[in-house]
């Protein structure tokens, strides 16, 4: 019955017992005595059953309705009653609904997916024409935030000579901004007859966008004293005379790693310094967590697949129309929709087969 294979299907799924034991344990702690000695702790325990709380109150009433459920649709299959099998068949289609959302959060389930996103797009090689693809991508990512409600703001954008962008950063704040777009980390390759080109040739160009969750204040990253250079210039680009005549902009070398983050998109040099560093903390988060990642992987390793490569993704224009996520196959002839920030069954295409590669056997 249908009823009976949604309620152990849920139960495969979501395991409530272990939520529940996890958040037994959590609180049994908080009532220890002594909790608040070491407030650092008792905040990150806090914040750890807030977040088993956020999966397993859902999960508990869509557990407690599917129980009831069954109970009325043996009772109502006895009684032969129509109405009531109805009744339930269209509550069922709702649990579905809720659970496909479940499912959906548990693929943002990483330990930065919930935060803030830092979204940087670099041209290619190509001039022009990859300057312009390059600030195409930004008014896509930036339809895409106002699609989801997220809130975002251009820290660093420096027009390109002529025309689109050589670089461009965006600060996006929303639930779950980064779990969504960390999809969107690699090469980005445009193929279509170039404006540009007064031959009206067809033309490839690449941009690369790297997204980066925002780091917090309270947490740790390792700049030591002496660590920093910090260099100011004269900004380019749009802005008028005041670019040319003051040194507002900002790049911050970081010596023991050599990363180094620039910004010129504010008349302020304080402001374009703030936000440099922000992208360097975040900068720096991701380039130890992955070195901790590397060294784990050396001591476990796991199966990897081969279709994530450093291009994610092709945009056609011309000869024909499509746009083609080349690590999931996924893929529309709608070019124009996705342009205008219609991204999701990429985002969640591309989360899902993560989720399997993460979840398969180790080689």
């Amino acid at each position: 019955m249908i009823c009976n294979s949604v309620w152990h299907t849920s139960r495969s799924v979501f395991d409530l017992p272990s939520l529940k034991a996890g958040l037994a344990g959590l609180e049994e702690r908080m009532a220890a005595a002594g909790f608040w000695d070491d407030q650092a702790a008792a905040r990150s325990i806090l914040e750890e059953a807030k977040r088993h709380r956020v999966w397993l109150d859902p999960i508990q009433a869509i557990d407690t309705q599917l129980q009831e459920l069954f109970e009325l649709d043996q009772l109502a299959r006895g009684e032969s009653d129509d109405g009531t099998l109805a009744d339930v068949q269209r509550e069922l289609q709702d649990i579905g609904r809720r659970l496909g959302d479940l499912e959906f959060r548990m693929m943002l389930g990483g330990e930065d997916d919930s935060k803030n996103a830092l979204l940087s797009i670099h041209p290619g090689a190509g001039g022009l024409e990859s300057q312009d693809w390059a600030e195409m991508l930004y008014r896509m990512y930036t339809r895409y935030c106002e699609r989801h409600g997220w809130e975002f703001e251009t820290l660093d954008f420096q027009a390109g000579e002529g025309a689109g962008l050589k670089d461009a950063t965006l600060e996006v704040r929303g639930e779950y901004a980064y779990g969504h777009l960390r999809a969107e980390s690699g090469v980005h390759r445009l193929v279509r007859i170039s404006p540009f080109d007064a031959n009206q040739r067809r033309h490839t160009s690449f941009a690369s966008v790297i997204v980066l969750p925002e780091v917090e204040e309270d947490v740790k990253v390792e700049i030591g004293d002496g660590d920093l250079r910090i260099d100011t210039f004269r900004a380019s680009g749009a802005g008028g005379q005041h670019v040319n005549k003051t040194s507002s902009a900002v790049r911050i070398t970081h010596l023991p790693t050599k990363i180094a983050v620039s910004c010129q998109s504010e008349r302020s040099q304080h402001r374009n310094r703030e936000s440099a560093m922000k992208l360097l903390r975040a900068r720096l988060y991701t380039h130890y967590k992955a070195l901790d990642d590397a060294k784990r992987a050396e001591r476990e390793p796991v199966k990897k697949d081969s279709s994530f490569g450093s291009q994610i993704r092709s945009y056609v224009f011309h000869p024909y129309s499509m746009v083609k996520d080349h690590r999931t196959a996924v893929e529309t002839g709608n070019v124009q929709a996705v342009m205008d920030g219609e991204l999701d069954r990429f985002v969640e295409g591309y989360l899902k087969h993560a989720n399997e590669v993460r979840q398969s056997p180790k080689a």
